[in-house]
């Protein structure tokens, strides 16, 4: 069988899908189950997750951006709520207005609306996949986010990463599109690129990125064959005078969600670098060692990305990058190569930049889960081309070894993040031998998304403990945490266990910690509860009454 006939895939000449009709509808169909099944876990699980450190303020925030509107522009306390300004507010402009008109608890609300997020960011990079290389490279893209637990697990309660994430990577899908038909893209997918990049925009000031990535996709597209500077001057022109009205519409989304950047044009500028400059006094893990945020190594973000990433997702995104540098202008192939390019730019330019300006960075690649979705198209289009290489060529039975090889490892790492929920952000690959060769030499729990359930360990414990007699008060303790309060406020539900109110930390009866950062440590007790999975202590509860030694208060003298 020849490359280009039935069963070898797209032909790269007209970007059609050569394989059979019915073999396609069955990966679209497959593609299109997932996603719905995805949708349907979620509504399910949503609960399972805690409410992340930054959601407050951010839910905050998204008020005050609205009371910023409805006063006219008179009320201006956005602009000094602590550092928020910095960032756009589309999530929690539309998360606040929508909690106004339903009856969901709003960080529930928050938690379903940014899963769904998060779905379709997995959509886009299921679309970009089979774009570039047919429907079989998207089911495999869409399988290879879904799978992989630092998307997975972020996508509830990182309520800002997340969106940012996908709009960055359904910008990237049009401007796919709308580079193959430079210098004259459809109207469509020119809006539809806007409408995107602002959204990104709305979100961090990274979405900044997506410019470069237009004017490096001018640039491949040049026609650099026989034709002189002036024609690929005049190619560059058009392309670029087509794809401003894709810019003016990002800008005007842009300040309508971020009103910081309305109040300068270069403010969008200087907040991108304002984040390159953070210094703040925050500690991180990498390899053992403790980095302040604004000393990490070169290597902390692409390290990160190595051992959070599916080791079966890095093989087919490196399979597509083997086949870029390899053979770019293969017959028809000149198109596919400058797709590929497109995507690989959306991993390597933040990336890259990170490293060479040595950034500041924390919480492992929480910032940067924007590089995920095209690592998964990539992967996407890596395998699928090599499952249509070995096809084409009428080796039917390495290419069904290739596919059960394939899904056996889907299905190991599928395997693995059910027994992680809901810590699935906790997942790391075996370059580091998985979680246990993570613990306390990486970041772990950052957020504490285990306090709900070492909360509940607590109040298991003191049900169980001799039943005290009904005719005296209700003796309460106070709770230390290794944590913020409102998930503690939301969780409990044992009137004697009270948020720590003790004049010193060391003074509570109870300590309730992650492991990440040793937290554990900063208090002895008896440990009475663990938070764990696959034998790593994520949480600890301990006892410390008698370590403390003293009467707790009644319940009457409590404060509230």
């Amino acid at each position: 069988m020849q490359p280009g006939t039935i069963g070898a895939g797209p032909d790269w000449r007209t970007g059609k899908a050569t394989r059979p009709l019915a073999s396609s509808g069955f990966y679209d169909l497959a593609t299109g189950g997932i996603l719905l099944a995805l949708a349907v876990a979620v509504l399910f699980t949503f609960k399972d997750y805690a409410i992340s450190n930054d959601e407050a303020v951010q839910h905050r925030y998204g008020e005050l951006i609205i009371a910023y509107y409805r006063s006219g522009f008179a009320d201006r306390d956005l602009f000094t709520f602590q550092n928020l300004y910095l960032y756009g507010g589309l999530f929690d402009i539309i998360a606040v207005a929508l909690a106004h008109i339903t009856s969901l608890d709003p960080y529930d609300l928050r938690h379903i609306l940014c899963a769904m997020t998060g779905i379709g960011g997995i959509a886009a990079s299921a679309a970009t996949a089979r774009l570039i290389a047919g429907p079989r490279a998207g089911l495999i893209a869409a399988v290879a986010l879904a799978l992989c637990g630092a998307w997975y697990g972020a996508m509830f309660n990182h309520t800002k990463d997340i969106p940012f994430a996908a709009a960055m990577m359904v910008a990237t899908l049009f401007l796919v599109r709308c580079a193959r038909a430079l210098p004259s893209p459809r109207g469509l997918d020119v809006a539809a690129f806007g409408l995107l990049a602002g959204a990104a925009l709305g979100v961090r000031s990274l979405g900044l990125l997506l410019i470069v990535y237009l004017a490096l996709a001018i640039l491949l597209y040049l026609p650099w064959g026989d034709r002189g500077r002036r024609a690929r001057a005049h190619f560059a022109a058009r392309s670029a005078l087509r794809m401003f009205p894709a810019l003016a519409l990002a800008y005007i989304i842009m300040i309508l969600a971020w009103p910081w950047a309305a109040l300068s044009p270069l403010n969008p500028i200087r907040g991108l670098f304002a984040f390159s400059e953070f210094h703040y006094s925050i500690r991180t893990l990498f390899a053992g060692q403790i980095y302040q945020m604004g000393n990490v190594p070169r290597i902390y973000v692409p390290g990160y990305v190595l051992i959070r990433v599916p080791l079966i997702t890095l093989a087919g995104a490196s399979l597509a990058l083997i086949s870029f540098f390899l053979r770019p202008f293969e017959r028809g192939g000149t198109q596919r190569w400058r797709d590929i390019a497109i995507v690989s730019l959306a991993v390597i330019v933040p990336i890259g930049c990170q490293a060479a300006f040595d950034g500041p960075a924390f919480t492992g690649m929480r910032h940067f889960l924007f590089v995920l979705p095209p690592i998964a198209t990539l992967a996407g289009v890596g395998f699928s081309r090599l499952l249509d290489g070995l096809e084409s060529q009428g080796r039917r039975v390495a290419s069904a070894a290739a596919v059960a090889l394939i899904s056996g490892c889907f299905l190991w790492e599928g395997a693995l993040l059910v027994r992680l929920h809901p810590y699935e952000s906790l997942s790391y690959n075996a370059l580091v031998g998985g979680l246990q060769g993570a613990f306390r030499r990486y970041d772990m729990d950052y957020w504490f998304n285990s306090m709900p359930e070492a909360i509940h360990q607590l109040e298991a414990y003191l049900r169980t403990q001799k039943p005290l007699d009904p005719t005296q008060p209700l003796k309460i303790y106070s709770v230390a945490v290794c944590g913020e309060r409102l998930t503690f406020d939301r969780t409990v539900t044992l009137p004697q266990l009270k948020w720590d109110f003790r004049p010193a930390w060391k003074d509570s009866e109870f300590f309730i910690a992650t492991t990440h950062m040793n937290c554990d440590r900063d208090l002895d007790g008896e440990i009475v509860g663990t938070v764990e999975r696959f034998g790593v202590p994520i949480a600890y509860v301990k006892d410390r009454r008698a370590i403390v030694g003293r009467a707790a208060p009644s319940l009457a003298s409590a404060p509230p």
